[in-house]
């Protein structure tokens, strides 16, 4: 199992990063809940907001699948890295 052969992969990490900054750029508006935003507006940043979750999605499952295919070893720093989500 190499980490370039699938969608969770090099590529995908990268292009997930990139969505990510992209989108998060223009997810702002879902936190002004008290100016009165009319409801198009609300809703555009809403669906935005929701979609940056499959990019996310992607850069977290790339890392477990580099976990899993990396040989991780216990004295790694990644131990602790993992430890700390725990």
């Amino acid at each position: 199992c190499t980490y370039n052969d699938s969608l969770f992969g090099y590529l995908g990490l990268v292009f997930a990063i990139v969505a990510i900054v992209c989108l998060g750029s223009i997810v702002w508006a879902h936190h002004m809940f008290v100016v009165g935003l009319d409801i198009k507006t609300a809703v555009f940043f809403s669906s935005v907001t929701m979609v940056i979750g499959v990019p996310t999605g992607i850069k977290i499952f790339s890392w477990l699948y580099m976990l899993c295919c990396g040989g991780v070893r216990l004295w790694d720093p990644v131990v602790w890295w993992v430890g700390g989500f725990m």
